[in-house]
């Protein structure tokens, strides 16, 4: 490290007051990948153990509160439950899209080959799970709930993978949240297709109007993220009035993000080289060209980053931390009843989310592998990639999201059972897998490699 870069007396450092010593161990414990997943799973017990309990009718009924917003001739409502999940799920999708965006551009899916795995795996283990479950449930009362078996929890599955830190490549890592980011971007696509609405047209057109505005803002050059939101905002109302789901605005939105930054390094240090060679001043107060110089540092400092990758950060703990325990409080309360196990429509979820996932993803990423399409980190084995679609089957946020959509009031608990059950077994086999797998577990070879 040259001299310069050293932090000499820690002068590089900001300065730290009495509250960083109380602040900072809790900021680590929430930059570990497996608290979203820990937190999520707490939220989600809490809903459960509330639902049954004495308090259950006022914990249900409190999430159907009606909420308007009103002014003038506008009058729009809906419950507590429809806010988090038409209105907060949104960004949550934002921020998916986000991800998907930086890793097909900047990150690890930017190699073509690479990248045709983790699609064909998520393909698979969106195609054959509805499949089976369709097989199950063809003519029947549920059929229509075939989305739901689609999805894949990305904050389980990376705090399941979390848990055995070292002892898995990070390949395998890399692999499943490439699966899980296209696996939710499909089954938003989905959603939209399948369980939309009666298609207003005339909002249809405006929303389009909304994002090809967005499109020329990004063009003229505007970098205000308050007025991309205000935006954001009204092309959301459009979409929900269209009778599409308003999320998918979340996910157009967050595919239009650039990835490529305004302010270059050498730039950067340029302006930053600017402020230090400032001499001194007596006066340090309206417009002078100290200030100015430090103003302008500060504005290529932050737009060093991409927007994809400032939204990314600005987004995760929101909606890692936030919105997604929010979401769970809300919709995983359900009455279980173990006597509903043999449901056909619990079975049916149950069968999609443990058989279908694991064989969609296994057979795909075989498939594309022969073909040659795609091509196979060397450490990322046969077993590790079972292991890994069998975790593809908690598929627990979305799946919840969608069964929303999909069910009837008759059927949505044996739906939720169904998910949770399968969520709880894939969890377990998975991660079972994976320690008999790792270095101090494994007992044979790959024999497909």
């Amino acid at each position: 490290m040259s001299k310069d870069r050293q932090n000499i007396g820690g002068l590089t450092d900001l300065p730290s007051g009495l509250i960083d010593r109380l602040t900072k161990p809790f900021a680590y414990f929430f930059r570990i990948e497996a608290a979203a997943g820990l937190i999520l799973f707490l939220f989600t017990l809490a809903a459960l153990i509330l639902s049954t309990s004495p308090w259950s009718h006022q914990f249900m009924n409190a999430w159907e509160i009606p909420i308007k917003i009103q002014g003038g001739s506008l009058d729009f409502g809906r419950s507590l439950k429809a806010w988090i999940n038409d209105a907060l799920m949104t960004l949550c999708f934002f921020l998916v899209a986000l991800e998907l965006k930086r890793d097909l551009v900047l990150g690890e899916l930017k190699n073509p080959r690479m990248a045709a795995l983790s699609i064909a795996a998520a393909a698979g283990g969106m195609l054959m799970p509805a499949g089976c479950y369709l097989a199950l449930q063809f003519h029947e009362p549920g059929q229509s709930g075939w989305g739901t078996v689609m999805s894949t929890d990305t904050a389980f599955v990376i705090g399941c993978l979390a848990l055995l830190g070292s002892r898995i490549p990070q390949s395998l890592r890399v692999f499943m949240l490439s699966v899980a980011i296209v696996d939710d971007i499909g089954a938003i696509l989905v959603m939209a297709i399948g369980y939309s609405s009666h298609i207003n047209w005339y909002a249809l057109a405006l929303s389009v109007f909304g994002i090809a505005f967005v499109r020329g803002m990004a063009l003229i050059g505007i970098r205000n993220i308050a007025l991309y939101f205000i935006v954001g905002s009204l092309i959301w109302l459009a979409v929900d009035a269209s009778g599409i789901h308003a999320t998918v605005a979340g996910v157009i939105l967050g595919l239009m993000t650039p990835t490529r930054r305004w302010v270059s390094d050498e730039r950067l240090h340029a302006i930053l080289n600017n402020v230090v060679a400032y001499p001194a001043g007596d006066h340090w107060s309206g417009d002078t060209g100290d200030r100015k110089a430090l103003l302008l540092a500060e504005t290529a400092a932050r737009e060093t980053l991409s927007p994809v990758e400032r939204l990314e950060i600005m987004l995760h703990p929101w909606v890692g931390f936030a919105i997604m325990p929010l979401f769970a409080l809300a919709n995983a309360g359900m009455p279980i009843a173990f006597s509903n196990l043999g449901d056909p429509v619990t079975e049916a979820v149950f069968v999609g989310f443990v058989l279908g996932k694991p064989i969609g993803i296994l057979l795909f990423s075989w498939l594309a592998l022969r073909t040659g399409i795609a091509t196979r980190p060397p450490n990322l084995r046969w077993g590790l990639l079972a292991a890994g679609g069998l975790l593809a089957g908690i598929g627990f946020t979305m799946a919840l999201f969608i069964a929303n959509l999909a069910f009837s009031p008759g059927l949505i608990n044996a739906a939720e059972l169904g998910i949770l059950s399968a969520s709880i077994a894939s969890a377990t086999m998975g991660i079972a897998l994976l320690v008999w797998l790792s270095p101090s577990g494994m007992h044979q070879s790959d024999e497909l490699q």
